[in-house]
């Protein structure tokens, strides 16, 4: 299959971010998790990711002056999120995205990574599996234009100056990665996007 088909099947099988987060809570309910491993550890991770989703939903809004710019934005492209209820830089980022791309008037699709190993190969990071992962996608193509993630840009270089300092990331760190999302309210990643959109 070549990447246009593979794009293709992805799209046609996705679901929407309502439905996603219906999915996070029939988890949450028989205390289990999306993915091909399902574990204790994995299954508390999204019920805590679907109250931080819970909650940035309703608080997360987007600048006034990136409003304006994505209110006229007109290109014909759809987002394609790569996720899993138990990542929690998707938790963080997700409720943006979806703002984003409703101000945009873009479409939102959502597939599940261990759901689709294809799809996910064609767009690694440094050689990972890592999520959340966005494709944006050209309709009239079926081609990607671009790719984001798996975090915001000042995130990704708090992570690399760790991974550079220490080798791996451990629990102080991830506390530490945690409180930053947390005071950055979804900034970063609402930049990011805009600015992505911008170069489209």
């Amino acid at each position: 299959m070549n990447l246009q088909q593979i794009i293709s099947i992805a799209s046609e099988n996705a679901i929407s971010y309502p439905e996603y987060r219906e999915l996070m809570a029939q988890h949450v309910s028989s205390e289990s998790n999306t993915g091909a491993a399902v574990t204790p550890d994995l299954a508390n991770y999204t019920m805590l990711n679907n109250q931080r989703m819970k909650r940035l939903d309703k608080t997360m809004k987007i600048l006034p002056e990136n409003q304006e710019f994505l209110e006229a934005f007109d290109k014909e492209v759809y987002f394609l999120i790569i996720t899993e209820s138990w990542c929690g830089d998707a938790a963080q980022t997700m409720p943006m995205m979806y703002k984003v791309a409703q101000a945009a008037g873009v479409d939102f699709k959502i597939v599940l990574r261990d759901e689709n190993p294809e799809l996910m190969d064609q767009f690694l990071t440094n050689g990972g599996r890592s999520i959340a992962k966005l494709i944006l996608v050209d309709q009239s193509t079926g081609l990607p234009v671009t790719t984001w993630g798996p975090r915001p840009t000042k995130a990704t270089e708090l992570v690399a100056a760790e991974k550079t300092a220490k080798g791996s990331l451990g629990p102080e760190f991830k506390q530490e990665l945690q409180n930053w999302y947390n005071k950055d309210k979804g900034k970063d990643t609402e930049n990011d996007l805009v600015e992505m959109l911008k170069a489209v």
